[in-house]
């Protein structure tokens, strides 16, 4: 299976030679209707397109850089709660450190910390805080797409380990109509609805509205997973050449304020920190945002992307101190953060003699302005703010950077570099902290596509990460810094809708920002980590209705520089290996046509429960089961209509799990049902 993207922005699949697609020549093959700017092409549980490694549509395979991407059919499969969920089945990626805490989409990329510089959503950075951290809702994704190692020249600010890109669903080609009811253990009752349909008989403008309204009970007493959210979408399009997009999305969350069970000498024990009267997460968020495209000539295409966020987060939660964590108190955490980013890039394609260039020139900028407040107190008593603890900060980086993608026969460069000016101001309780940097960022991939679908690649690139909040002391932390070295191959089955692809890397990190609890405090500090693994993934759908996904990394990170009693030791919470499967099957022609069965299987080997690597964490291995029924199937009066029930930890392991010297325990197993109804 290949690719032909043509002038029109039709993207061929067929079977051809890897120089046809400079010639932009089409032999009989399939044809799937996908315009040139739709941000990710999917077909199944396989990736096709996307914008995501070079900023223009682009085939994966060809890419020189290990991508997973979580498509729309593996996310209506699984369907995954939050967005750690709907990472639970990618290669590199660990969500399990923290076991269940609902709080935050915490995760980490090659044994980074993803949650505060490695999510992005619709191709721009979400600026995180402490607490004040943006939260994906997995009903208003079509796709997440994980682009691995630092990716700094394309995208500015992000995580050493990559980033996961949050795709947000867009106006769909025909119209759709949907409902659906979940409900499912510990009293958890959501009502979901999708709409989207063309507004003028032209069908210039169109429409996307997504809604969830959830109310629940999870298994720890007082810690609800409550939840409002509406996105609705604007696409204009005048002409084949111009489209503008509107994105706007509001959601107000209520969780439980601490998922923490107290730990003493030999660990975790049974008792929960949380207390009924002093135990709520309030998170408020929404932003507002624009794409926009236009098509000069086939050489020159603008892009300006752009978005304004809020998130304003009041965190009340209780802890246990004293011996056998008899006392109990209450802290309180006040954060707000607003972000300003935007994007703007051109596209130039031209041909130097038998080279075809694809050049993006562009320069974007983001602001953050960021509050914090904390406090302490007694249970049902004063809580008295710390000013010691007060975080204010603003922070203003620019980027200017050029990115070519070249192609000669059956060779393909991607070479880039950014320039980026940073200008910050932290003030605290000792007075105001001024940064003033600048940094150079660069990119050099290389592969080769042969005409029997296997693609070797190598890259190398770096990253400068300016981080948000501050370090013990309220002193802000230094801009983080990384490079990679990655070398793997990509199989492409000709004629069947199949990838696979393995890789190997190396990275190093200097002043990464990190949880230390060495001092007998969980407190951010700064370390040097070096990360190097392996990596394989397959994914597939079938004609047969089959679709499956395979992974397995190996992951060995080294503490470089950090803490006393830290160095040349393993970060905690990362196994080496870990390995994940998922198969869904869709009976065809028989009696049973319409069924669908699927399960999966999550593995976590044997990991370190803290920096100093005395405490050991035990391997761990879940298993997952989805069974679905189209009822149009019984009767053409419930056409559209499908029952579905998803199991996650079907046997219910429930065991403990501990990262930066605390521990943690696992959810447990949960079951919904769900009733959906297009029509």
């Amino acid at each position: 299976m290949n690719y032909i993207i043509s002038d029109d922005g039709t993207v061929t699949i067929g079977q051809f030679d890897p120089e046809a697609n400079q010639e932009n020549s089409s032999l009989a093959p399939i044809v799937i209707e996908a315009e040139s700017d739709d941000t990710l092409v999917q077909d199944g549980y396989v990736p096709l397109v996307s914008q995501i490694g070079t900023k223009k549509d682009t085939p994966l395979i060809e890419v020189p850089q290990n991508i997973s991407v979580v498509t729309e059919r593996q996310l209506d499969d699984r369907a995954p709660k939050t967005l750690n969920e709907a990472l639970a089945y990618t290669p590199g990626i660990v969500t399990s450190a923290f076991g269940f805490d609902t709080r935050y989409d915490s995760f980490t990329i090659r044994g980074f910390d993803g949650v505060y510089n490695g999510v992005f959503r619709d191709g721009l950075r979400q600026f995180s805080g402490s607490s004040a951290v943006y939260r994906a809702e997995p009903y208003g994704v079509e796709g997440v797409e994980i682009l691995k190692g630092p990716s700094s020249t394309l995208y500015g600010a992000s995580s050493s380990g990559g980033f996961a890109n949050i795709v947000t669903k867009r106006p769909t080609k025909e119209r759709l109509r949907e409902v659906e009811f979940i409900a499912g253990n510990n009293k958890r009752f959501q009502g979901n609805f999708d709409f989207s349909d063309a507004i003028d008989d032209e069908e210039t403008i169109k429409y996307r509205l997504t809604g969830v309204v959830r109310d629940s009970e999870t298994d720890l007493p007082g810690y609800n997973d409550n939840r409002t959210y509406i996105a609705p979408v604007i696409e204009w399009k005048p002409t084949e050449d111009t489209k503008l997009t509107v994105l706007t999305e509001y959601m107000d969350s209520q969780t439980g304020g601490t998922a923490f069970f107290y730990n003493d000498a030999n660990g975790i024990t049974d008792l929960y920190s949380g207390h009924e009267d002093w135990n709520d997460f309030d998170h408020e968020q929404y932003r507002l945002g624009y794409e926009f495209e236009h098509r000069f000539n086939d050489t020159f295409t603008f892009r300006q992307n752009t978005r304004y966020a809020n998130v304003d987060i009041n965190l009340e939660y209780a802890y246990r101190q004293g011996a056998g964590g008899s006392i109990q108190n209450a802290g309180l955490a006040v954060e707000e953060q607003e972000t300003f980013v935007i994007d703007n890039h051109l596209i130039t394609s031209v041909d130097t003699g038998p080279v075809k260039h694809t050049l993006v020139t562009g320069f974007d900028y983001g602001t953050n302005e960021y509050e914090q407040r904390q406090g302490f107190g007694a249970i049902g008593g004063v809580i008295t703010m710390n000013p010691a603890l007060d975080v204010d900060q603003e922070q203003d980086q620019i980027g200017i950077y050029m990115h070519d993608s070249l192609a000669w026969r059956k060779w393909r460069l991607n070479a880039g570099v950014r320039y980026d000016f940073l200008d910050a101001e932290t003030k605290n309780n000792t007075g105001t902290i001024k940064q003033d940097e600048e940094e150079m960022s660069w990119q050099l991939g290389l592969s080769y596509v042969t005409d029997f679908g296997l693609v070797p690649f190598a890259n190398y690139s770096t990253s400068f990460t300016p981080n948000v909040g501050s370090l013990v002391g309220g002193a802000p932390a230094a801009p983080t810094v990384g490079e990679q070295m990655e070398a793997g191959v990509k199989y492409e089955f000709l004629n069947d809708n199949a990838v696979i692809q393995a890789s190997v890397f190396q990275i190093d990190q200097e002043d990464g920002v990190v949880f230390d609890s060495s001092s007998g405090l969980n407190v951010q500090v700064q370390q040097d980590m070096r990360s190097r693994g392996f990596e394989l993934e397959a994914v597939a759908t079938l004609t047969e209705g089959l679709s499956l996904n395979a992974a397995y990394a190996y992951t060995d990170v080294e503490i470089k520089d950090g803490p006393s009693g830290t160095v040349g030791k393993q970060v905690s919470g990362i196994p080496l290996h870990t390995f994940s499967s998922y198969v869904d099957y869709e009976f065809q022609n028989s009696t049973l046509r319409g069924l669908g069965i699927s399960g999966g299987v999550r593995y976590f080997g044997e990991s370190e429960g803290n920096d100093q690597n005395t405490i050991n964490n035990d391997e761990r291995y879940f298993f997952d089961a989805a069974l679905r029924y189209d009822l149009g199937e019984i009767s053409n009066k419930l056409e559209g209509a499908e029952f579905k029930i998803n199991a996650n930890n079907l046997f219910d392991k429930d065991g403990q799990i501990c990262a930066s010297g605390s521990c943690y325990k696992d959810e447990g197993r949960t079951v919904q049902a769900s009733l959906r109804y297009r029509f």
